[in-house]
């Protein structure tokens, strides 16, 4: 009887990958290679970035290597200093374009957004909590449309970004519950959902409700909508 091959379940066929790869959009080829970068092994990576860049003009310099707070604060500074704003003329061909500063600026708040995830789980709560919270202001300064650090076409606001509000919310509830009075806590967990993710609300606040502690609650089930529209009174 003929053997059967086995068949690797992680096995990617590499053909089929980059014929794939030719059809994305040049936001996610970015994000891709984003997200690749922390996966390769140094040595690997070494011999990639060499083939376009100068390796000596990418060694690390210490001063954020392995400091979220001081990563996000970096990149914070660099945002509203103007240095991922690049914008072109729009016309009817190109206004669903995102430029290339836009697209990194995005990969690279996505990134910190995983980070933050991660080290939700095991850092200093209040200095995880500090990085969400610069984070979350950068999105509102967008929203805010003010056109000096990313650039849109088209209608242009933090939703472009593309948040992952399912898997950031809950990292961030369990760091604001850590080092949140009750009314504080609820405050901002209606602040941020209405704000950003409304659509979901319900889930969302379910969350929050089950990471707060009995007095966060308490306080969370009082809180009414920034809209006025009806409290919080009787979601238990």
């Amino acid at each position: 009887m003929a053997k059967v091959p086995t068949v690797r379940p992680n096995r990617i066929d590499r053909d089929k990958l980059r014929a794939a790869i030719r059809k994305m959009g040049d936001r996610y080829v970015f994000e891709m290679l984003y997200e690749a970068i922390d996966l390769l092994p140094g040595a690997k990576l070494t011999k990639l970035v060499s083939r376009y860049f100068d390796p000596a003009q990418l060694r690390p310099d210490g001063k954020t290597k392995g400091n979220l707070l001081a990563e996000v604060k970096a990149f914070e500074k660099a945002s509203l200093g103007g240095d991922y704003y690049e914008g072109f003329n729009v016309n009817s061909k190109n206004y669903m374009e995102m430029s290339e500063g836009t697209q990194a600026w995005i990969a690279e708040c996505e990134r910190l957004f995983d980070c933050c995830v991660a080290q939700a789980k095991k850092g200093d709560p209040a200095q995880v909590r500090e990085a969400f919270d610069i984070l979350f202001a950068l999105l509102d300064h967008i929203d805010e449309g003010l056109e000096d650090v990313i650039f849109f076409a088209d209608e242009g606001g933090s939703w472009q970004v593309g948040v992952d509000w399912s898997k950031v919310l809950p990292a961030w509830l369990t760091c604001l519950s850590a080092t949140a009075e009750p009314e504080e806590y609820a405050r901002r967990v209606i602040e941020i959902v209405e704000k950003h993710d409304n659509y979901r609300r319900d889930k969302h606040l379910a969350v929050a409700r089950k990471i707060a502690t009995e007095a966060q609650r308490k306080a969370l089930r009082g809180m009414p909508r920034t809209s006025g529209q009806r409290t919080m009174k009787g979601l238990h």
